[in-house]
């Protein structure tokens, strides 16, 4: 299935509705092969004035993303924090944005090694070189590389893959209800995780809340208080708190201005995910 477009999910994004006038993402689906593990391709380019560059701030998905862009391919790991991505010039980038703990089997050790961490993408997969003159065909190269190299047998990482996915449609449940619904304890719940997805559940579960509550404060003002009982949130106090240390305003500042203004003053690193 193709994935949506950034103009109907921004997820990821920072606000969006200004970023998305100075640079266009185009997304694309992988084959049914790759579909196990990579959720897309991204494609971001943009054509700026030379004296008017562009910086794009992203609380990105709890995955990798493997990078290229200006001959260099890069595997950003999961991230517990605000980023950024500087832009001069013209230029694009493509990414491939693996599913939730999707990329673990091709890692081949745990996550949680490569949280925060930007590793060349030679040291995964030794010897990977790409031509990256033509992003079109970049992404029929990447496809089938990664193809070449999916596990034949079913991989634990999938299962995981499948529960975040199932979080991120729910994000109002709570680890121990997690926990219980999915017939295991807390602390094999966290334990598979740590393995699979790198970040925790609770970590998780909070990223996805976040997505939601930024979503909706995209078209506008609205009860805060009935978004904070419906996203799990313990109050309104509670939701601002937890939005406003993470995206650098509370969320009904973020809504007033539709997801469009600038400012924060949250921490950030340069990286891209889209």
């Amino acid at each position: 299935m193709d994935p949506l477009p950034v103009d109907k999910d921004a997820r990821g994004m920072i606000d969006p509705g200004t970023g998305l006038t100075r640079f266009r993402v185009d997304r694309s689906a992988p084959s049914d092969t790759v579909a196990r593990f990579v959720d897309r391709y991204w494609l971001a380019s943009w054509d700026l004035p030379e004296d008017e560059p562009f910086t794009q701030r992203f609380l990105a998905h709890p995955v990798v993303n493997v990078v290229f862009v200006c001959g260099t391919a890069t595997v950003h790991g999961p991230s517990t924090r605000v980023t950024s991505r500087h832009l001069v010039g013209s230029g694009w980038a493509l990414g491939v944005m693996f599913r939730p703990a999707g990329f673990r089997p091709f890692l081949g050790r745990p996550m949680n090694g490569i949280v925060d961490a930007s590793l060349p993408l030679g040291e995964v997969f030794e010897g990977a070189e790409f031509a990256q003159e033509d992003p079109d065909r970049l992404i029929a190269d990447v496809d089938r590389f990664l193809a070449a190299r999916v596990p034949a047998d079913r991989h634990p990482a999938e299962d995981t893959a499948a529960l975040v996915e199932r979080v991120a449609a729910d994000p109002t449940v709570g680890v121990a209800a997690l926990a219980r619904r999915e017939g295991m304890g807390v602390r094999l719940l966290q334990r598979r995780f740590a393995d699979h997805v790198g970040l925790g559940p609770k970590a998780v579960i909070r990223r996805y809340r976040f997505y939601e509550a930024a979503e909706r404060a995209r078209g506008g003002a609205m009860d805060w208080s009935v978004v904070a009982a419906e996203l799990g949130f313990s109050d309104q106090s509670h939701l601002t708190r937890e939005f406003t240390s993470v995206i650098g305003v509370p969320p009904a500042a973020y809504a007033a201005r539709g997801g469009t203004g600038a400012g924060s003053g949250a921490a950030s690193r340069p990286t891209t995910t889209s």
